[in-house]
C-alpha cells in the first residue's frame, strides 16, 4: 500500500520539528496562562483556606501541570518586597464577579503583565516537555509508516506513536519536575539541590526521582492516544474531501480543538485521579517529616466511597475550556511552522 506523502514529515529535520513544537508551546503558554491565573485568583477569594501556608494547589495551563505551594500565609506589600509579591501572585486580594470581570480588573489595577504571573514555571518545564513530546511523536509516526509501508493516518499508528511519545517525554521530564518542585518549596540553591537529590537517592533509591510518574501516565497516555487518533483521522478526512495536500491554519485549529475536546471528555476520570494524586505527592515533597503516600487504587476507592461515581467526573467544563484552546493553538502553530519549513526546504532543493 502506498504511503500518504502529504502527511509525511520526511522532508523535515528533527531540529525543524523541535523549533516548530517550541513555537507552539510558547504561543500556547502565552495565550492560555491568563485563563488559569484568573481561575486561581477566583478560587483564592472563594476558598482562602485552601491557600494557607504549606498547602499545595495545582497550576495547569493546558500544556503541563505544576504542583505549587503557598509559601506565605500573608499577602506582601509590593513596595516592600517585589520578589515576594511576585512569588505570591495567587494571594493578591480582589472581589471579582466572574472570569471577564477578573480579567479586566486585574489588568487595570495590577498591570497587564499580572495576567501572566504564572508563566515562568511553564516556560521552564512545559516548553522542553512539549518539544520532546511532539518531536518524538513525529519521529515514531514516520518510522512506523516506513516500516510497514502504510499511510501515517492508519488508525493504530497515531495511537502507538502518541502513547509512546507521551511515555518517553513524561519519563524524561518527571525527575526535573520533582527537583523544580523541591526548589520551590525550600528555596534551595543548585548545590543544595544536588545534595538533596543525592540524599533522596541514597535513602529511597534512584526510582524515587520518578515519584508521581504513574498517575501522570494514567491520564496522559490515554489522552495522547485518543487525541492523536482523532486528529489524524479528521486531518485525513479534511484533506481527502478537499483534495488538498495540506491543512490550512483554520482547519488544523478546528481539528485540534475537536480532538482535544473529545480526548478531554473521555479521559476526565483519569484527570480527576491524577489531580488528587499530584497534590498529595506535592504535599509529601513539601513536608518536613516523612508522610505516607496512599496508592492510586486506594485514592480511587476513597473518592468513590466519599462522593460516589460523580466524583470522577467533576470539573468537565473547566477542563474542556482549557484543553480545547490549548490543543487548537498548539497543533495549528506546530503544523503551520512545519509547513513553513517544508516550503523552505523545497525552495532550497530547487535552487541547487
Amino acid at each position: 500500500m502506498k504511503r500518504s506523502s502529504e502527511t509525511s514529515d520526511d522532508s523535515l529535520t528533527p531540529s525543524q520539528q523541535m523549533i516548530s513544537s517550541c513555537s507552539g508551546a510558547i504561543l500556547t503558554s502565552v495565550f492560555v496562562t491568563p485563563l488559569d491565573v484568573v481561575k486561581i485568583r477566583l478560587q483564592a477569594q472563594s476558598k482562602p483556606q485552601a491557600f494557607t501556608k504549606g498547602h499545595c494547589y495545582l497550576y495547569c495551563n493546558g500544556l503541563m501541570d505544576h504542583t505549587c505551594v503557598c509559601l506565605n500565609g500573608n499577602t506582601v506589600n509590593l513596595s516592600v518586597n517585589a520578589k515576594s509579591w511576585q512569588k505570591n501572585w495567587y494571594k493578591r486580594p480582589g472581589n471579582f464577579n466572574g472570569m471577564f470581570d477578573a480579567l479586566y480588573r486585574i489588568g487595570r489595577n495590577e498591570g497587564i503583565t499580572s495576567l501572566w504571573s504564572g508563566l515562568p514555571p511553564t516556560l521552564v518545564m512545559a516548553v522542553p516537555a512539549t518539544v520532546v513530546y511532539f518531536t518524538s511523536y513525529d519521529q515514531i509516526k514516520t518510522a512506523l509508516s516506513h516500516s510497514y509501508n502504510i499511510p501515517v493516518h492508519t488508525w493504530w499508528i497515531p495511537v502507538v506513536s502518541g502513547s509512546s511519545a507521551r511515555v518517553f517525554a513524561a519519563t524524561v521530564i518527571s525527575p526535573l519536575e520533582l527537583i523544580r518542585t523541591k526548589m520551590q518549596s525550600e528555596q534551595l540553591t543548585y548545590r543544595q539541590v544536588r545534595e538533596a537529590v543525592r540524599t533522596t537517592i541514597q535513602q529511597d533509591g534512584s526510582l524515587s526521582l520518578w515519584r508521581g510518574l504513574a498517575p501522570t501516565l494514567l491520564r496522559d497516555v490515554p489522552f495522547s492516544a485518543l487525541y492523536w487518533l482523532s486528529y489524524e483521522m479528521m486531518k485525513a478526512k479534511v484533506m481527502k474531501d478537499g483534495q488538498s495536500t495540506k491543512l490550512s491554519f483554520v482547519e488544523s485549529f478546528v481539528s485540534g480543538a475537536c480532538a482535544g475536546t473529545l480526548a478531554g471528555i473521555v479521559t476526565l476520570p483519569f484527570d480527576v485521579i491524577k489531580t488528587h494524586r499530584q497534590i498529595e505527592l506535592g504535599e509529601v515533597v513539601f513536608a518536613k517529616e516523612k508522610k505516607e503516600v496512599s496508592s492510586t487504587w486506594k485514592l480511587i476507592q476513597n473518592l468513590y466511597r466519599q462522593q460516589g461515581i460523580k466524583a470522577l467526573f467533576t470539573g468537565l467544563a473547566p477542563r474542556v475550556m482549557k484543553v480545547a484552546p490549548a490543543c487548537a493553538i498548539m497543533i495549528s502553530t506546530y503544523e503551520h511552522c512545519k509547513l513553513f519549513f517544508r516550503q523552505r526546504n523545497l525552495e532550497l532543493q530547487e535552487n541547487r
